[in-house]
């Protein structure tokens, strides 16, 4: 086990899960906690340097030097290329440099979300379809979280682990080892005020969710949202729950609203080497290979028996079976009838 005060950099340069250093991995992902820490200081700051360069400028800027060959990010449709001065690592970095970004004007958490995939051989100017690659080809992921505290938590394919950004040294540091989300829950995410177009499974769930001790569930849940994925997972990876952003049907048409390369993908990693699931409510997310750059899934993620839960509602719903409640008290009764 970790020491607790390991550092970040000291932590991914004694990583015992690689048989060999590998000092480009080392190099980007110190960049990127590099990255993280000026984002963190430019969003404390707040309103007092509206001159401040954006997120997603101090990533391109911190990252592109050194450890890989190309970045990507929910801004911009073709990847930031590695200026010929600088060498050519192994790696690509994917990103979402302020995740939750309208949650600034209120005061409230925002993250940067980032997954790292390697670069095919032999190619100095990667393209899209090089960055198309399915989410178990990930190296490693992880997000930051900027609130009362600044937090990093990443995954290099061995574990989950926490650390807290001590602004006295000007360090991350180890402060939550191996984090394993609970496999039950009584919490769960999600923005109600979509209901109208949900799917009927989701509908069904959130409806036995709310009913509490009276209804089948038989237990009380509580509903968060907070519109921001890094610190909807971050509650979930702390004390457990689920998180869920589902398909909507608008107008009969099928959509959903996070993009899997830069949030569904390196998050879906997170939680499940923290023990939890990550599906699309018929699929595991990280078996998808995306199509396009800012392809979009449903995604449904945290505390494992709820979202294996989730995906049976979803598998009985598409084989046109009725959802029904399934209990000695209730019996089978319907909660979406026909008409």
């Amino acid at each position: 086990m970790p020491e607790r005060r390991t550092t970040f950099s000291k932590f991914i340069i004694e990583d015992r899960t690689r048989p060999q250093p590998d000092p480009d991995l080392t190099a980007l992902l110190n960049d990127v906690q590099t990255a993280c820490k000026f984002i963190a200081s430019a969003v404390s700051r707040g309103a007092l340097d509206p001159n401040a360069p954006s997120a997603q400028e101090i990533m391109l800027r911190e990252c592109e030097w050194g450890g890989l060959r190309g970045m990507a990010s929910t801004e911009g449709d073709e990847p930031h290329h590695v200026p010929e001065t600088y060498r050519r690592g192994r790696y690509l970095l994917a990103f979402d440099a302020l995740d939750g970004s309208p949650n600034l004007d209120v005061d409230v958490a925002v993250g940067t979300i980032f997954s790292i995939l390697r670069a095919p051989d032999g190619v100095d100017a990667p393209s899209v379809a090089h960055f198309l690659q399915p989410g178990t080809a990930q190296i490693a992921a992880g997000f930051a979280l900027y609130g009362p505290s600044s937090t990093l938590v990443i995954t290099l394919g061995a574990g989950v682990h926490g650390f807290t950004l001590d602004r006295e040294i000007g360090a991350y540091t180890l402060t939550h080892p191996d984090i394993r989300i609970p496999t039950e829950t009584r919490e769960f995410a999600i923005n109600a005020s979509n209901a109208r177009v949900w799917e009927t499974p989701v509908r069904h769930y959130i409806e036995e969710c709310v009913e509490g001790t009276a209804g089948p569930r038989g237990a009380e849940f509580t509903m968060r949202w907070v519109d921001s994925l890094a610190a909807e997972v971050y509650r979930v990876l702390m004390r457990g729950g689920l998180y869920v952003d589902p398909r909507a049907l608008e107008d009969g048409v099928p959509t959903a609203r996070l993009q899997i390369l830069f949030e569904a993908a390196p998050m879906a990693f997170i939680v499940e080497q923290a023990g939890g699931a990550a599906s699309t409510g018929r699929g595991r997310i990280l078996d998808i290979v995306p199509s396009r750059l800012r392809e979009r899934v449903p995604v449904i993620l945290g505390s494992r028996l709820e979202v294996e839960r989730l995906e049976r509602y979803h598998d009985t719903h598409d084989r046109g079976e009725e959802l029904a409640f399934e209990t000695p008290l209730f019996n089978s009764r319907s909660l979406f009838r026909a008409g």
